[in-house]
C-alpha cells in the first residue's frame, strides 16, 4: 500500500481552488493505492478565529457538500484508489464539549481522521502557532521564551491524545512537532527531544498513529518534517504506527518529500 493520509482540498478557505479530480489523478499517475483528504474541519462555534482572514476551518455549510462529492468520488475511482474521507480536527483547549459535539454529529462519515493542534491558549487568548515568523516571536515574548512556547505547545499536544472526544475521536495525531516550524525565523536551537519521544511513547501506549507529516521540509524557516527525520527509528522502534502525510494544500504539493521520508523507512 502506498498511501497519502493528510490532503487538503478546494474546501479549504486559505488552499487552493485545484479540483479534487486533480489530486485523484495525479495520486493515481504516482501510483499511490490510498489517499486520505483531511480538510480543516469548522471550528467551534464559540471559538474567535485569531488568524487574520479568519480562515482555519472549512465554513460549517461546506461540510456536507464536501462529504457528499468525495462519496461520489469514491465510487468513480473505486477501481483505480481507495479514497477515504476525512478531516482535519482542531483540539483547542477549553472546547473540548463543543468538538466532541461536532465529532458525534458528523463523525460517522468519516473513514480516517486527524487530530491536530494549531491553537495555543495563554491566560484568555489563543494564537495560530504556526501562522506567521511575526506572530510567533510575539507570542514567545508573551508566554516567556521560545523555549516554554514549545512546551506549551508539547503539553496540549498530550492533552489532546488524553482528551476524551467520543468514540469519532480521530485515531490519528497531526505534526506533533509543528512548533518548529519557525525555528530558523527564532534562531534558538531548543532541546526538545525528550519533549518529542514522551508524545510519540504517549501515542504508542493509547493507541494512536502518527501523522508523518513532510510539509516542514518545504517551509523556509523549518526545513524538516514533522517529526524530524531522526524520530523514524524511534517510532520504528516502540512500534508506533505512522501514516505519511503530505499535507499538501495545493496539487504541486501532494505527495512531496514522500521518497525522503521512505528513504528512512
Amino acid at each position: 500500500m502506498k498511501r497519502d493520509g493528510h490532503i487538503h482540498s478546494p474546501y479549504c478557505p486559505h488552499g487552493s481552488s485545484d479540483s479534487f479530480i486533480q489530486y485523484v489523478e495525479k495520486a493515481i499517475s504516482y501510483h499511490f493505492t490510498d489517499i486520505t483528504f483531511t480538510e480543516h474541519a469548522p471550528l467551534p462555534k464559540n471559538f474567535v478565529d485569531p488568524t487574520p482572514q479568519q480562515d482555519s476551518g472549512m465554513h460549517p455549510n461546506h461540510l456536507m457538500p464536501y462529504f457528499e462529492e468525495l462519496q461520489h468520488l469514491k465510487k468513480q475511482y473505486a477501481q483505480d484508489i481507495r479514497i477515504r474521507i476525512g478531516l482535519e480536527v482542531d483540539y483547542i483547549i477549553g472546547f473540548e464539549q463543543e468538538t466532541r459535539q461536532f465529532l458525534d454529529t458528523y463523525g460517522h462519515f468519516l473513514d480516517d481522521a486527524i487530530l491536530s493542534v494549531h491553537f495555543l491558549q495563554w491566560q484568555d487568548t489563543y494564537t495560530c502557532i504556526d501562522f506567521s515568523p511575526e506572530n510567533f516571536i510575539d507570542f514567545s515574548k508573551k508566554v516567556g521564551s521560545v523555549e516554554q512556547t514549545y512546551n506549551l505547545y508539547y503539553d496540549t499536544v498530550l492533552q489532546s491524545i488524553t482528551a476524551d472526544l467520543g468514540p469519532y475521536k480521530p485515531k490519528r495525531i497531526g505534526h506533533p512537532s509543528l512548533i518548529h516550524k519557525f525555528q530558523l525565523a527564532h534562531g534558538e536551537k531548543i532541546n526538545d527531544a525528550v519533549r518529542i519521544q514522551e508524545i510519540l511513547t504517549v501515542m504508542k501506549q493509547t493507541g494512536y498513529e502518527l501523522d508523518l507529516n513532510s510539509a516542514g521540509l518545504s517551509k523556509q524557516y523549518c526545513q524538516e518534517p514533522y517529526p524530524p527525520l531522526s524520530f523514524i527509528a524511534y517510532c520504528q522502534a516502540i512500534e508506533l504506527p505512522y501514516v505519511f502525510g503530505s499535507d499538501a494544500h495545493t496539487v504541486d504539493d501532494l505527495h512531496q518529500h514522500y521518497h525522503i521520508l521512505y528513504h528512512h523507512k
